[in-house]
């Protein structure tokens, strides 16, 4: 026997108190009895206290979930294989979008996150260079874990290199596996060469989706100090201040050549429940078989039997005669 609500140990406490103050009832009517001198003649007293004690410690232990382990059973996991690109460069601090571009996308992320079942997910975060920073999994837990370090500062050197951290997906999907592969690609689209577009075309198993963070007016980059407080905005070699812009053109063309879409990070973030709804059409796999427990819930007895006894106790009549 097991107990899957093992949290609810602390009801077993009740039919204690309740004996307790059973015992105290009875001594202080007994008490009364005395003092006035009444004979009375009580019967059942004592089978009362221990049907009504009775019941409630059945009830409390109901409450803890007990089930019978009946073996194993093999269920298959299946889903897509899904690897995020988050784009990690300074522009992303932009904030033609409140707070900032870098923020906006984390809460897209973890909106996309939510709605993943079973689909397998992993971070590839992307600047002048990418790298993997989480492998495939489904645990969303950890996904959301590994979402709250990304900063902007995960990356040295400036730049966008999208086409780097396509190259990198590509790379590190499953070649057997039969199912559709995803690239979600989270960027301003300020890649200063068309790399990401031809690594793009060369993809042929892979659906890529982009979503465009900022505006096309664009934003200055704003320039923090090591304790975090904003001193200035960047500037280019030349002293000027650098305007960062969403380049929407460059990620339209990736997501056409690789067979997506591209949508436009909103606040409101309607573009993410199109994103999901196109992702849920999309063919799963099966990767995994795993092995797991069957129980057979027995709760309804002891919950059933402990109301019953305590309805006999609670109603059980105590005999007397007075005189």
């Amino acid at each position: 026997m097991e107990f899957s609500k093992l949290d609810n140990i602390v009801y077993l406490i009740i039919p204690f108190l309740a004996l307790i103050i059973l015992i105290l009832g009875y001594r202080k009517r007994d008490n009364i009895i005395k003092y006035f001198n009444f004979k009375a003649i009580y019967r059942f007293k004592i089978a009362k206290t221990i049907l009504i004690v009775l019941g409630i410690i059945l009830i409390a232990f109901s409450l803890l979930d007990p089930q019978i382990f009946r073996g194993y059973k093999e269920v298959e996991k299946k889903g897509l294989d899904i690897y995020i690109l988050l784009d990690t460069s300074k522009s992303m601090l932009a904030e033609d979008i409140k707070p900032n571009r870098l923020f906006r996308m984390k809460k897209s992320i973890e909106k996309v996150l939510n709605s993943l079942q079973g689909d397998r997910v992993g971070f590839i975060p992307f600047a002048s260079d990418a790298y993997i920073q989480m492998p495939l999994t489904d645990d969303y837990d950890l996904a959301k874990m590994f979402l709250e370090v990304i900063d902007t500062d995960m990356i040295a050197g400036g730049g966008t290199n999208i086409a780097a951290g396509l190259d990198l997906a590509q790379e590190s999907f499953d070649k057997s596996a039969k199912g559709d592969k995803v690239i979600l690609i989270f960027s301003d689209g300020e890649e200063h060469n068309q790399g990401a577009v031809r690594v793009a075309k060369e993809i042929e198993n892979e659906k890529i989706y982009t979503i465009g963070l900022g505006t096309k007016e664009g934003a200055l980059i704003p320039e923090y100090s090591d304790s975090g407080q904003k001193i200035g905005y960047k500037k280019d070699q030349v002293g000027n201040y650098v305007n960062s812009k969403l380049n929407i053109n460059s990620l339209q063309e990736i997501a056409k050549v690789g067979a997506g879409k591209f949508y436009l990070s909103t606040l409101k973030g309607d573009e993410i429940d199109h994103l999901i709804d196109n992702i849920l059409k999309l063919k799963r796999q099966e990767y995994r078989k795993d092995k797991i427990k069957k129980f057979t819930k027995i709760y309804q007895y002891f919950l059933g039997t402990g109301i019953l006894i305590f309805l006999i106790g609670y109603f059980l009549k105590e005999r007397s005669d007075h005189s």
